[in-house]
């Protein structure tokens, strides 16, 4: 069956929000994700409201395609509730089903700057239907697979939550610099001015053709993950183009920052070997007598927005980010003694995280195997 003839769609709007936790939950994009920030809204007719059997989706923007379910309330204007119309479909197994056409999902959004789904898109996929305790089965198999994935992603967390808190400990809040540890703008630290920054290349210079199924690496933004360095994320291209494009080589120990999507994403290359960035991307070497990599990347993450003073967009995200914008931010720079303490003490924290990350992509691997196995009968 097709989802039209399984679902009634009913696009959410937008309600007042309210602080007081007696009234009804008020459910936005963030919510698909979490429950870490649960808020509540004023009760109104126009109000569009799902209960536990529904499946929800986030219906525009940047996280247009995202599915959520099991969740009760209002649902605000960015999402729209799909509530079964028929009886023989188990709600769980219908969002797993729909988190399996993620992609598909995505590349026929519809606007130009904003992306929407599809309703015709949406409507027409079909959805097989096994028996109700087929159903369960497969949903409570890809609950499992989901849950060691997320208790990783909560072990990297962790890890993360423990290196702030060993910067914080050794240096003190960097916005209040309690401390008083003197400040330079960012191009004072740079190992020299022609190879501070660089900007990746144009477009024109590496086009979607010329990437291979394996050779010398292209990271982008997917290489950053979590605040760290994924090297399994990456494009190829072939040595002779390594060579035409080799001024965009990174060496070990350099910064990567996105200036493109979830702009100002940043982390330090931990891997040493011949690879170059994609277009998105900025390449920052520093002087490491001067300034620590592991310190600057670490102090942007977290609190980089209020340090720099930079504008940001939704979820904390920089609105803008370019090479001028780098060379003037101006930050508190402890002796490189102390940061070369903050290095070794954190280069333990680091192992355990590189060895979680590693677990992560296995886990994560595996649910998406099984997510596309389930629905091709593969799996029961």
């Amino acid at each position: 069956m097709i989802v039209k003839n399984i679902f009634k769609i009913s696009k959410g709007k937008k309600a007042v929000e309210s602080i007081d936790k007696t009234l009804q939950r008020y459910i936005q994009i963030g919510d698909l994700r979490s429950d870490d920030k649960i808020k509540y809204a004023e009760s109104d007719d126009k109000n569009v409201i799902c209960d536990e059997n529904d499946v929800l989706i986030a219906w525009d923007g940047a996280n247009a395609g995202t599915i959520g379910y099991g969740l009760k309330g209002i649902i605000g204007s960015t999402l729209a509730r799909l509530s079964p119309k028929v009886d023989n479909i188990y709600s769980p197994y219908a969002g797993r089903f729909l988190q399996s056409q993620f992609r598909y999902l995505r590349e026929t959004c519809t606007g130009a700057t904003i992306p929407h789904i599809s309703r015709p898109t949406l409507e027409s996929l079909k959805i097989p239907l096994p028996p109700l305790d087929q159903q369960k089965k497969i949903a409570a198999i890809l609950d499992a697979a989901d849950a060691y994935r997320q208790k990783t992603k909560a072990l990297i967390t962790k890890y993360e939550e423990l290196t702030q808190s060993l910067f914080l400990d050794m240096f003190g809040d960097p916005v209040r610099n309690p401390m008083g540890w003197d400040k330079f703008t960012l191009d004072k630290c740079y190992i020299n001015k022609k190879e501070g920054t660089k900007c990746g290349p144009f477009g024109s210079a590496l086009k979607k053709h010329e990437y291979v199924d394996c050779g010398i690496p292209v990271w982008t933004m997917y290489n950053i993950r979590h605040g760290g360095f994924d090297k399994n994320k990456c494009l190829f291209i072939t040595v002779d183009k390594y060579n035409a494009l080799k001024s965009y080589e990174t060496k070990l120990g350099d910064i990567i920052i996105s200036r493109a999507g979830t702009v100002g994403k940043m982390c330090v290359i931990t891997h040493n070997e011949k690879a170059i960035i994609s277009t998105n991307l900025i390449r920052l070497r520093l002087d490491s007598n001067k300034l620590l990599p592991m310190y600057f990347a670490l102090l942007m993450n977290k609190w980089g927005a209020k340090v720099a003073r930079l504008k940001t967009g939704a979820e904390g995200t920089f609105t803008h980010m370019n090479t001028g914008i780098l060379n003037s931010i101006n930050l508190p720079i402890p002796p490189i003694s102390i940061q070369n303490q903050f290095a070794n003490r954190v280069q333990a924290l680091e192992t355990q995280k590189v060895q979680a990350q590693a677990s992560l992509a296995q886990a994560e691997d595996l649910f998406n195997s099984l997510l596309q196995k389930a629905f091709k009968g593969e799996l029961v």
